[in-house]
């Protein structure tokens, strides 16, 4: 999953923290935050565990294997970043908001935690509102240009982006095949964290 389902499926500020900080850490660093920080890392570890294996993601990476191969999981994860950012079953649109700038506010207070690469990226994100935005077709289309920026072994010019408009319905019925099951996945989770404390 990406930064925004991350962020979503963090059920304290501390595991906000861990869920971003996974992604930039090495595994026996995990140890030396507080525990609601491991708890996030632990979470953010059972969450992309779960979404590999679930079929609905499987049935997403085929929109994007032919171009990508194995960078299909990259992108479908910012594919799902957009249906979660729409779908207002789970928030309104000013509850999204809200959720982005607590994001931002917690990352913020939490600076002391985050490495120096995070804190640059941080700025970019809040700046521009990452999390909010990926409710537009302009938020993912960015999103994947950064996907594609970073990859080592993709041209920058593969059009993902157009792979992602022309399969929306496919993908949409991907996301609400799976993320009920990821949400009710990560709450379990979540449930035996809190009885470990």
């Amino acid at each position: 999953m990406n930064y925004l389902a991350h962020s979503f499926l963090a059920f304290t500020d501390g595991q906000i923290v861990g869920q971003f900080l996974e992604d930039f850490i090495r595994n026996k660093e995990r140890f030396s935050f507080p525990k609601e920080i491991q708890d996030g890392i632990t979470l953010h570890r059972a969450i992309d565990t779960f979404t590999d294996s679930h079929p609905a993601i499987h049935e997403a990476k085929k929109v994007f294997s032919p171009l990508v191969r194995l960078y299909a999981g990259a992108f479908v994860d910012v594919s799902m970043d957009y249906f979660l950012a729409n779908d207002l079953s789970l928030n309104s649109q000013k509850e999204w908001k809200d959720h982005s700038l607590k994001v931002y506010r917690v990352l913020n207070e939490n600076s002391q935690f985050l490495s120096e690469n995070f804190k640059r990226m941080l700025v970019k994100m809040e700046h521009d509102d990452w999390l909010y935005n990926y409710r537009e077709d302009w938020g993912i289309k960015f999103s994947i240009q950064n996907v594609l920026n970073k990859a080592k072994y993709l041209e920058k010019d593969i059009p993902v982006f157009q792979a992602f408009l022309d399969h929306k319905e496919i993908l949409q019925k991907c996301y609400d095949d799976f993320f009920p099951d990821l949400l009710a996945h990560a709450k379990a989770e979540n449930a035996l964290l809190q009885l470990e404390r």
